[in-house]
């Protein structure tokens, strides 16, 4: 018998979070194993009278890992018209995370990976400029659950708490927060490891509360490309991207770039990332997490840079929509923990949040 809880998702992400309208194409997103929320998603957009138009995946972002690391490189580079026609007509979009294994991609050539996020970088470009409905979400499985060191029944508990939250009233709380930043020209994020200032100066941050990523619970923006200063550690939490667990990672910033990086664990790949394109060294996101409902890191990065009293920052593309101008085929969110002792976050100089929690 289904989870009742995969109906409730089912609604929210087609109604709170996309909008579904009649006569709209929809591609529904995603591995095989989450197919009980796949079903329900597609009767639920059935209900709207749109089109569900379903992708399965095997194992990577990319369709399949076995043809991620059979076909030329030539071929990977140049994406398949039919999908890239899909991408650029659709009406929305919902793709859902449900991994077999978190790290199938970890073997996969930078080179490969790279050339498939370049081959279909234009054809994102509605979703980067937030044109396009859509929404990400998880399905939980046993992969995700082992990486967050939990069974998986306590792990689907947290995610569906996480997700079928009071959206509305989460929306108000984070507003108050967000209309803080708004109004400020410096940030300044301060820790026993870290000294990092950047500008928000005329750029406005978005609160995500039903949006394009369930669990919601942050509010985000991108800071002015030349601003970013200083140092800051991500030595809490191991950082994962692409199938890659890189811990302890430093970058410091002159002008905006990052023109010194390492790492304790994967350093090598920390790099080959950051030298990708011209675009992976600038900053394309400030986050601030949220979410109450969760309440532990999972090296979960959708969940992670929720969680409440911690900020992310992502190397690579910003949002035009808000403002952003840095370019790049990568968009890396790396998580710091801020709930610990002698740490804080100064707006102009002001302290609004300390030790993860809020002054505002």
């Amino acid at each position: 018998m289904t989870d009742p809880r995969n109906r409730q998702l089912a609604k929210l992400l087609v109604d709170t979070c996309v909008g579904v309208q009649p006569g709209w194409q929809v591609i529904v997103r995603g591995s095989y194993l989450a197919r009980p929320l796949l079903e329900e998603i597609m009767e639920v957009v059935a209900g709207r009278d749109a089109y569900a138009l379903p992708r399965i995946t095997f194992g990577t972002g990319y369709g399949s890992r076995r043809w991620l690391m059979a076909v030329p490189l030539e071929r990977l580079a140049i994406p398949a018209p039919i999908e890239q026609h899909a991408l650029e007509t659709c009406d929305a979009l919902i793709a859902i995370d449900a991994p077999e294994n978190t790290r199938e991609g970890a073997d996969v050539p930078a080179a490969r990976t790279a050339a498939a996020q370049g081959a279909y970088r234009p054809s994102l470009e509605r979703v980067f400029n937030h044109e396009l409905p859509w929404v990400g979400c998880q399905y939980p499985t046993p992969a995700l659950a082992q990486d967050a060191g939990m069974s998986t029944d306590a792990f689907a508990d947290l995610l569906y708490d996480a997700c079928l939250r009071d959206w509305d009233a989460e929306r108000e709380r984070m507003r108050r927060y967000a209309e803080k930043f708004d109004a400020a020209d410096e940030v300044r994020i301060v820790a026993p490891d870290t000294d990092l200032r950047l500008s928000l100066a005329g750029r406005t941050m978005q609160v995500d509360a039903g949006g394009a990523n369930m669990p919601g619970g942050e509010f985000f923006g991108c800071p002015v490309e030349d601003s970013a200063e200083g140092t800051i550690v991500f030595g809490e939490y191991p950082a994962v991207y692409l199938g890659h667990e890189v811990t302890g990672i430093r970058l410091r910033f002159e002008g905006g770039r990052v023109v010194d990086a390492s790492a304790e664990q994967n350093e090598e790949f920390l790099l080959e990332t950051l030298d990708s394109d011209e675009g992976a060294r600038g900053l394309g996101e400030l986050g601030i997490g949220c979410n109450p409902g969760i309440t532990r890191h999972m090296r979960n990065t959708l969940f992670d840079e929720k969680i409440d009293g911690t900020v992310h920052l992502a190397v690579g593309n910003g949002f035009p929509d808000l403002g952003g101008t840095n370019v790049s085929r990568i968009h890396w969110d790396i998580v710091k923990n801020l709930r610990l002792p002698g740490t804080r976050i100064e707006l102009d100089g002001v302290p609004v949040q300390r030790d993860g929690e809020w002054l505002i």
